[in-house]
């Protein structure tokens, strides 16, 4: 990373924005070209669980190559100035690669679909309808790395420094 000084190191810190976020944005490749997709997901146990409709061009994407890289962001606001060039964003990131898969087991798939409803403010344990969970498709992305990354102005302008 060009800016060490921005650089999120602590797996916790990068834990915490993964939880805290309610959009994720998947690129993957289609054809050679990309194709990026904004998504809701729950994180949890270093994957993402995304769900989906049977059927799409995004299935079609993931099942000629799986391989996939992620953004994730909290807190954004802008931070406005005096002088336009001088205007700024405050922010926090991450950003990862891994493979995605496709959940199959009924009971692994309601435990993801709890993981995404318990990331946007549902009560742990909610009951799911048996036919939509069998309908249902749920995503998998398996993390092998990811990094994050923080505005400058991070900590001053949260009052931590």
């Amino acid at each position: 990373m060009r800016k060490a000084n921005q650089e999120i190191t602590d797996p916790k810190t990068l834990e915490i924005i993964l939880k805290k976020a309610t959009i994720i944005r998947l690129a993957m490749i289609d054809n050679g070209m990309p194709y990026l997709l904004p998504f809701n997901f729950g994180y949890g146990g270093n994957c993402i669980y995304i769900h989906s409709a049977p059927a799409g061009k995004k299935l079609e994407v993931l099942r000629q190559n799986p391989q996939v890289c992620f953004e994730v962001e909290d807190e954004t606001a802008i931070v406005e100035a005096d002088v336009a060039c001088r205007w700024s964003e405050m922010y926090r990131s991450v950003i990862g690669y891994g493979k995605v898969e496709i959940v199959t087991g009924f009971n692994e798939k309601q435990k993801a679909l709890d993981i995404i409803m318990q990331q946007h403010g549902a009560p742990a344990n909610m009951p799911f309808d048996p036919k939509e969970i069998e309908f249902i498709v749920v995503l998998k992305l398996k993390i092998d790395s990811m990094t994050g990354k923080q505005s400058s102005n991070w900590n001053r302008l949260r009052g931590e420094g």
